[in-house]
């Protein structure tokens, strides 16, 4: 067992893992630790920088989810813009469940979010599921508000997957979307650009939202087919 496996296993909460490990159907219970998100996330911010974080992320493939989960979060930390998409792009195709591929965007990313775009197109057009979920979650991020353009979210509708965690994120993407900017994305919905499946679905999100007015939700479910 490494150094950072064992303080891994420190901040086990066995309960937690026997909950967790039943959202996670693509990940073989046997790996998962069970560390609840703040204290893998305080554990992150006191190794980020380090000699030892270092290593971690250089080997590859991890040996639990958990140390998924951290190296995530440790990229997450990183300050350097080139190195986070660097980091990522070495760490994405490792990915094999939506806990660690949601885990978020680093900070840094705010400050780039021009020069970004060319990498979370990238990450759209790659044959590894999560590196797909990734990159939709990081224009629901951070695309949504100032910085939308409609481009993004006709290019979110065009995305075809046979993979379930691609398509339902593709359905979080529209609902948020329609949130925030709903005469501009309600098109894509009116016009049935996205698959059957991904269409009913962002509806059924929409309209558990808060954002969405009755009005609104009364007329989206009238848009399923």
């Amino acid at each position: 067992m490494t150094p950072i496996q064992s303080e891994l296993f420190a901040l086990q909460d066995k309960k937690y893992r026997d909950f967790h490990a039943g959202l996670l159907p693509t990940v073989q219970k046997e790996t998962i630790i069970g560390i609840r998100k703040p204290a893998i996330r305080g554990y992150a911010r006191k190794l980020a920088g380090t000699p030892e974080a270092a290593s971690f992320m250089r080997t590859l493939p991890h040996e639990y989810f958990d140390e998924n989960d951290l190296h995530g979060m440790l990229i997450n930390e990183i300050k350097d813009y080139l190195d986070a998409v660097a980091a990522l792009d070495a760490f994405l195709p490792y990915v094999d469940n939506w806990a660690t591929c949601d885990s978020g965007v680093p900070a840094v990313f705010k400050k780039h979010k021009n020069e970004l775009l060319l990498h979370v197109y990238e990450w759209l057009n790659s044959d590894k599921p999560y590196t797909v979920r990734y990159g939709i979650g990081t224009l629901m991020r951070l695309y949504l508000d100032e910085d939308f353009d409609i481009k993004y979210a006709l290019d979110v509708a065009k995305i075809r997957s046979k993979e379930y965690y691609v398509n339902m994120m593709k359905a979080w993407y529209i609902a948020t979307a329609l949130a925030k900017q709903y005469d501009a994305v309600l098109p894509i919905l009116q016009e049935r650009l996205m698959d059957s499946w991904s269409h009913n679905k962002a509806i059924q999100k929409a309209r558990e939202s808060y954002r969405i007015t009755p009005q609104q939700k009364e007329y989206l479910s009238s848009l399923k087919v």
